[in-house]
Order: C-alpha cells, then structure tokens, then sequence
C-alpha cells in the first residue's frame, strides 16, 4: 500500500469510515439520531438513543448526592426503571473494531440482523428493555487522520505509525511514550489517530478542565444520563480480548466488574475467543507510584456506574494472536450480549 493510500476493507460488514457512519445515522428509524458534539476539527459526533430516558427525579450532580450520603438525590431507581447502557467506539479514531462493532449494532437494533446478516434475537429483544446510548466514533478527528478503512494485516510498525504518530524527528510516537507530551500537536511530525485535531488524547484529559470539546460531551451524557453500564471500545493490538483494569473505583464497582469479566471469561471460552482474565479487583493506587486516572474512571466518578475499558485483538500482520474481522466483530457481539444478561440479572 503507498503512501496516502486508503486500504479498503473487502468484508461489506466492516463499516469504519466517516462517510459509511453518516450514511448509517441517516438510515435509523427506530432508534433517534442527533449530533452530540462537533470535534476540535468541526466534525460531527453522532449518538443513536434507544428507549424512553426515565425521570429519576434528580435533585444534585452524582458527587453532592454521595456527599449527602444518598446517590439516590442524583438518580433514585427502583425495580421499574429501565438499565442504562452506553457503549463508546472510536476514543482513539483509529482503533477501528469498536466503530464497527457498534455500527453492526444499530443495524441489529434496526434490522433484526447485523451487516453480515446474522441475527441476534436475544440482544434484540433485552434492548427494547432498555436505555441504549450508542456512539459508533467519538473521535472522528482522529478517524479521519486514519487513511485506511481496517488495520488488519498491516504491520506493526505501520500500525504504530498510525495510531500515535511520530515525534518532530521522524521517529515513531510509540506507547506509552505517546503520553508523555500532552497536548502532543506542537511536538509530533504526523499527528497519530489516537488524537483530535488539537493533539488531545481523550482518555487522558484533564478531566476537572477539559481540553477537548468531545471529552465534555461524553462526560455531560454520563451526568445526563446516569449509565449502570458503560463500556469504551479500544484496540489491543494482538493481544487476546480483555477488560483493562481500572484505578480508583470504589470496591463495590469493582466487584461488579469482575463478576462481569467472570461471566465473560466463561461466555469467550464456549465461543472459542481468546480471552485474558484480568484481576479487575487487583486496581490498588496505594500500591502504584503513578496509577492513572482516565477517562472511564472519570465517567464513574460522573454517575455512579460500572465503567470499563475492552480491549480487542486488531488481527495485525504481528506477533501475537491474529483474529479475522468476523471473529473481531464476534467477540464484541459477546460484550454485548453478556452485557444485557449482566443488566437483567442484577
């Protein structure tokens, strides 16, 4: 592939460019479209509802109902009320599997069957039960700096050229140095897809001032909103699929999370996924001289709710574990899934 070139994806099902996630938001009927945001480059930021928001007779922000002792001030919920689920493609734009994912999504939600034609009627009925919140790329900056339409099979070298860039000496922005200089726009050669126009990298905001417009976009649709269920979508280059663990939740979160990734472990597993079990109660920031906290902490510390990171195998010309585009958009259809079992159940 030359330099400049767009790689284009054979598989019809494998929807991750801008113009394909316009074409879709105009094609939904059942659920409501709207622009969430612009990004710092002026492009727009869709999310697809789903189901009636409840009234949950809010009277403080999540933060002064905790400090009065009783969340509920923020958000009372009883048995009836619908689970709120909000699942979030394409943080770093060129992390391209969640943005397919949730595209396939909408269109079960839609159609009854994904781009593929599959169905999933047990994903489809449970989501009639709820409140789906679905943002196929909240980066589209970053998505749009990506000049391919799939990272499969493309070395990693390359790979890291894309997503993080390369430093004013040509030299590759590679993780986690990529951190280091933030913004990163005035230090960087070719501005990586991790970023927006400004070279914020949304998972490390300054989250009590942030920088990026689409950083409070998301975190005002989390307030707004208050999810039981969060989950941003991330690339994992070839490593097998996981939950990365999280830093500064409470203990009760956190115990729901690794009951969830329990319940993961054992669905990947009769699917034939590969799947690392993370400790998701092993975050200890005492024991940790820098632990971050970032952007899926913070959308906890906004609502209240279980907020995870997935990471997915990104099938690489790599070392590592290579999964096709089926078995990648497979292994998110499993999220969601399990997700919606997690939510009827507890």
């Amino acid at each position: 592939m030359k330099e400049g070139e767009v790689q284009r994806m054979d598989a019809t099902f494998w929807k991750s460019s801008l113009a394909e996630i316009e074409d879709a938001m105009g094609q939904v009927r059942l659920g409501k479209t709207r622009v969430l945001a612009t990004s710092a480059g002026g492009r727009e930021i869709y999310v697809v509802e789903y189901g009636e928001k409840d009234d949950f007779s809010r009277k403080a922000n999540y933060s002064s109902a905790c400090g009065a002792g009783n969340p509920e001030h923020y958000a009372r919920k009883g048995k009836e009320s619908k689970p709120v689920l909000l699942f979030v493609g394409g943080v770093h734009g060129g992390e391209l599997e969640g943005i397919v994912a949730v595209m396939n999504l909408i269109r079960l939600l839609e159609t009854g069957e994904d781009y593929r034609g599959k169905r999933n009627d047990y994903i489809r009925e449970r989501a009639r039960q709820c409140r789906l919140l679905l943002i196929p790329c909240m980066n589209p900056d970053g998505r749009a700096r990506l000049p391919t339409d799939t990272l499969i099979d493309v070395p990693y070298e390359k790979f890291v050229y894309y997503m993080q860039g390369t430093w004013k000496d040509g030299t590759l922005c590679s993780w986690p140095d990529c951190k280091a200089v933030h913004p990163i726009k005035d230090a960087s050669d070719y501005l990586g897809s991790y970023f927006n126009d400004d070279g914020v990298n949304l998972m490390h905001d300054n989250f009590f001032a942030p920088m990026a417009r689409e950083t409070s976009a998301l975190l005002g649709v989390a307030d707004v909103e208050a999810p039981d269920f969060t989950v941003q979508f991330h690339g994992g280059a070839n490593s097998e699929i996981h939950l990365y663990p999280i830093y500064f939740l409470p203990q009760y979160v956190l115990q729901k999370q690794q009951a969830f990734n329990l319940q993961l472990a054992d669905a990947y597993a009769k699917r034939g996924l590969p799947f690392t079990l993370t400790n998701q109660l092993a975050p200890d920031a005492g024991t940790i001289s820098s632990p971050p906290f970032n952007l899926t902490s913070a959308i906890h510390h906004v609502c209240g709710g279980m907020s995870l990171t997935f990471e997915s195998n990104m099938g690489l010309a790599a070392p590592g574990i290579k999964l096709t585009a089926d078995e990648i958009l497979d292994s998110h259809f499993v999220l969601f899934e399990q997700a919606f079992r997690f939510m009827h159940a507890n």
